[in-house]
């Protein structure tokens, strides 16, 4: 939540990445699932820049916006879960694509 999306992936992505492909986790998949984090990060109350920018755009107050995403985190965080915990999920399309 408190890292821009850019500096989050800076940041992590050298460390993590060594990690994960010591573990066997695919570099496609850490991506989609860290790209995803950073997104709902910048959703997320109470430091979301996402809410702020809509804030500014719209002309109504951060917590008119917040109560208006309040929603659709829910859905992002299943998706989330989803993706995290079965790469298949995330996989398939690039799977054939490369066939």
């Amino acid at each position: 939540m408190i890292l821009e999306p850019v500096a989050g992936l800076l940041i992590t992505v050298p460390v993590l990445l060594p990690a994960a492909i010591e573990f066997g986790i695919d570099p496609l998949h850490l991506g989609i699932v860290m790209i995803l984090n950073l997104v709902l990060g910048l959703l997320t109350p109470p430091v979301g820049l996402v809410l702020y920018v809509l804030s500014s755009v719209t002309g109504s107050s951060v917590q008119t916006v917040t109560r208006g995403t309040v929603p659709f985190l829910i859905p992002l965080l299943i998706t989330l879960l989803l993706i995290t915990f079965i790469p298949a999920f995330s996989l398939w399309l690039p799977g054939l694509l490369v066939k």
